[in-house]
């Protein structure tokens, strides 16, 4: 698979990135029952630094989700693929992604998560991309934002590639 990759954000711009999320989450946070939901796969990388970085206990979940296929654009159609394992009820929930485009996914597994009747129900994502948001959704805590662009790397892949990528790339 060839693509052309330019570099969009730094390994060093990430980690500062990171540390700032995780400091006004542990600030946020402080003296609640957090949970935090890792939408797989594309969240895992992201996840494990920002836990790593927290100064607050946090219990860990994941799900995994589905609208992308092997394609550039969402399908419109979402799937739960991984479910929650652990009770949320009553429980402060963070919602963790990668990247937040449409909206449709995270609208969904926003009403989904919903269902578990969490105290509350808050969104970081790493990458805000704006440009293609079909549905309003707030996104509680914001890495970077971004205009339009398809991106892959720290996590973030394109068919199941670059995701080892130390760094994050828009595929040209």
């Amino acid at each position: 698979m060839a693509a052309e990759l330019k570099l969009l954000f730094s390994r060093k711009e990430i980690a500062e990135t990171v540390a700032r999320l995780a400091q006004e989450i542990s600030v946020d946070y402080a003296d609640k029952k957090l949970v935090l939901v890792g939408v797989l796969k594309g969240a895992f990388v992201f996840l494990a630094d920002l836990v790593r970085q927290l100064t607050i206990p946090a219990a860990i979940e994941f799900v995994r989700i589905a609208s992308y296929g092997a394609k550039k654009e969402s399908s419109g159609e979402i799937q739960v693929k991984k479910d929650v394992e652990i009770t949320l009820e009553g429980k402060d929930v963070l919602i963790i992604e990668d990247i937040v485009d449409t909206g449709l996914s995270l609208t969904f597994l926003i009403e989904h998560l919903r269902a578990h009747k969490p105290a509350s129900l808050k969104v970081c994502a790493l990458v805000d991309k704006k440009a293609r948001r079909e549905v309003e959704i707030k996104v509680d805590y914001t890495g970077f934002t971004m205009a339009d662009g398809f991106i892959v790397g720290y996590g973030i892949d394109f068919n199941e590639h670059y995701r080892a990528l130390p760094e994050i790339f828009v595929v040209d």
